[in-house]
């Protein structure tokens, strides 16, 4: 029986695999796209990427990606949002309008849409008004426009009073400033230093049932008794004046 035929190496099969993709592809994907393909019968040689493991991914497409810069190629090999895909570089721009047309882009953000998102990035997750006492003004307009972009979304809430909304960014974030992650973002050591006043956190008061703010007391602890109320300093400030009867 005639052995089964080398495969080509992993980074050829994932460049085969990105390049015919309609769409960017994660390293998990691209794994389950190996597996899956192990799978075939007719291609036994196949199988010796069945159970790739993420890193070696990882590597190959380092590679890939090195070897199509130094290629000098019209495209790169770019992970944008933990997806990788192929995309062509910005100084064939003109000739690609004439092929593909003019795509309507959305809106740039505003100056105040840019330093509120900037806040969501360095310190998600967080409120609302976190955001506000580090702007100094009221950011409701702004987080909705945000919002309905996609660039940001409600990702919990807070372990204080009122159990206010946490904000963070989306993959529509890192997407919209083509970068691949959040440890890619610019240092801004000062920005995550500025200080915020949060509420009191909660303090259970019976597990399941509800919560109080930590100066309330707890279950069988008597409050303290109040203290009687002081007299006026002039008792009849507080009363009406006396008027004589009239003389008969």
């Amino acid at each position: 029986m005639d052995p089964s035929p080398a495969p080509p190496s992993l980074k050829l099969v994932l460049e085969a695999f990105l390049f015919s993709a309609q769409k960017a592809l994660t390293v998990r994907e691209l794994r389950d796209l190996l597996a899956l393909a192990a799978q075939d019968e007719t291609a036994p040689e196949a199988a010796a990427y069945k159970k790739t493991k993420d890193e070696d991914i990882e590597a190959a497409l380092a590679e890939l990606q090195s070897d199509h810069a130094a290629a000098g190629r019209s495209y790169r090999l770019l992970c944008v949002a933990g997806s990788w895909q192929f995309a062509s570089t910005p100084e064939f721009a003109p000739w690609l309008r004439a092929l593909l047309g003019r795509k309507a882009r959305p809106p740039r953000l505003s100056q105040p849409g840019l330093e509120t998102l900037t806040i969501v990035a360095y310190r998600q997750p967080v409120t609302r008004v976190e955001i506000e006492q580090i702007r100094g003004v009221s950011v409701d307009g702004v987080m909705q426009t945000l919002l309905e972009r996609g660039l940001i979304e409600a990702v919990g809430r807070a372990e204080v009073v009122g159990r206010p909304v946490t904000y963070g960014t989306t993959p529509a974030f890192l997407e919209y400033f083509g970068i691949r992650s959040l440890e890619d973002l610019p240092a801004a050591d000062e920005l995550r230093r500025l200080p915020v006043q949060r509420p009191e956190a909660l303090l259970t008061v019976d597990p399941g049932l509800a919560t109080a703010p930590a100066d309330a007391p707890s279950p069988g602890t008597p409050a303290e008794a109040e203290s009687p109320k002081e007299a006026p300093a002039n008792p009849t400030a507080s009363e009406p004046p006396t008027v004589p009867p009239p003389e008969s």
